[in-house]
């Protein structure tokens, strides 16, 4: 009778729907922050396996900056408070920023 169109989709509804901004979230070198601590950082508010943590912390260590991961902009933010609320808690200088991806 008349159900293919009472289900038709609305497109103008569809053409709304966008996907939300990512951003990196990145962790930066300095002479005094201790490779285990950024290790540390990495395994346990970014969740990396600790192979790929030691990598991250490498890139951070030789090129002066590396990326942690990239979440959409709540989450990034998230994560940067908590990296700074620990290296704080530690007496570290770690810095962290956060960037459109």
């Amino acid at each position: 009778m008349g159900f293919q169109n009472e289900y038709k989709t609305d497109s103008s509804f569809e053409e709304e729907l966008k996907e939300p901004e990512k951003y990196k979230v990145i962790l930066l070198n300095d002479d005094y922050t201790s490779m285990d601590f950024v290790v540390e950082i990495l395994v346990t508010i970014f969740h990396h396996p600790i192979e790929r943590a030691v990598s991250i912390m490498l890139k951070i260590h030789r090129e002066g900056e590396g990326v942690c991961g990239i979440y959409t902009y709540e989450i990034a933010e998230t994560k940067v408070e908590q990296v700074r609320r620990k290296a704080r808690e530690n007496e570290y200088p770690l810095r962290v920023r956060m960037e459109k991806a």
